[in-house]
């Protein structure tokens, strides 16, 4: 059965005579929001019936990647194409449906009326305003990474990125790589700045210096990195810790006559089997994106009917290094071994 919509917070703003902002504000105990404006909004909600018990559950799940606030395709990225096929067939093992949500609908104000028993967010950031939504309903939320603006309670299911990002950098340097950078994120995704921290400090642990590239889905050509290529110390490998840029790498070698590993050794975080048939095949780290989605829902679904989960957050699945030929010291004699943290 479908749950009949209840009073939005767009509904108690009106009643209240204040803001949507000042709702969640008061509904959250955050914000600037005087004890007398927080009452009487709680008191204009309870009377309108918001937050109480409702018809039966919708037997439907949410999932949405909110980490940018622009509209964007996320389905097209081998990750999280992979976590909504894996969520998918985990709620419907569950008896649930699965609706997949367009990022851009955290931008109105569409998340105060989602008829869902639970969401999956992914990568969510902070200041996410559909979490905002969600928590003031009381909705069960799960997430895939840290939430940007974690609480006590919350439930997240990760990868230990600081492990992997050291795994990575240990194998670079095993394979004979002196001065190693990486391809990063310039986002407040958690992703992001924990691969950095972790790399900033496995290099201040070494005496080295950081190299950090910001990375640009548009650069197909890989152009940002090329001053590191071509400087006079320049690096001899690149960790690229999303998804295409292992192509950019491969494509900037090219343009500047370097050989993958012989000049330059090439690691990146991706899910697209394309980079096993690349010239060279390309070592990737695997984050695992089945286990993971099938994690979340498996707490989301405990959360929703009352059964016991962990305290709080987070469920750790390992990720996964798959080298090949382009991290090695020859050309391919690592290829085809698996190693995991």
């Amino acid at each position: 059965m479908s749950r009949v919509p209840g009073p939005t917070l767009a509904d108690i703003a009106r009643a209240a005579e204040v803001s949507t902002a000042t709702v969640s504000h008061a509904l959250n105990g955050t914000g600037r929001v005087g004890e007398a404006t927080r009452r009487r909004v709680r008191e204009t909600a309870t009377r309108l019936g918001y937050g109480t018990p409702g018809p039966p559950r919708s037997r439907t799940l949410g999932i949405a990647v909110t980490t940018f606030p622009a509209a964007w395709n996320y389905t097209e990225i081998a990750y999280f194409s992979r976590v909504v096929t894996a969520a998918t067939s985990a709620a419907h093992a569950r008896g649930y449906a699965l609706t997949t949500l367009p990022a851009d609908r955290a931008a109105d104000d569409s998340w105060h009326r989602l008829a869902v028993d639970g969401m999956l967010i992914v990568d969510s950031p902070r200041g996410d305003p559909m979490v905002r939504a969600l928590r003031a309903r009381g909705v069960p939320l799960v997430f895939d990474g840290l939430p940007g603006d974690p609480r006590p309670g919350d439930h997240w299911v990760d990868n230990d990125h600081d492990t992997t990002t050291r795994q990575v950098l240990d194998h670079l340097a095993a394979a004979g790589a002196r001065r190693t950078a990486l391809q990063s994120g310039n986002g407040d995704e958690h992703y992001a700045r924990a691969v950095t921290t972790a790399y900033e400090q496995w290099c201040a642990e070494r005496g080295a210096a950081p190299l950090v590239v910001p990375f640009d889905p548009d650069d197909g050509q890989g152009h940002a990195l090329d001053t590191l290529l071509t400087c006079r110390d320049r690096v001899d490998a690149v960790y690229a810790a999303y998804d295409p840029g292992g192509r950019q790498l491969l494509a900037a070698a090219r343009r500047h006559g370097l050989r993958v590993p012989d000049d330059l050794r090439v690691v990146c975080a991706s899910e697209d089997p394309a980079y096993e048939t690349t010239d060279p095949p390309v070592t990737t780290v695997t984050l695992d994106p089945e286990r993971t989605a099938h994690a979340a829902v498996a707490v989301l679904v405990d959360l929703i009917e009352g059964r016991s989960t962990p305290l709080r957050g987070p469920v750790v699945v390992p990720a996964g290094l798959l080298v090949r030929a382009s991290s090695g010291t020859g050309p391919g004699p690592h290829s085809g071994r698996s190693h995991r943290p």
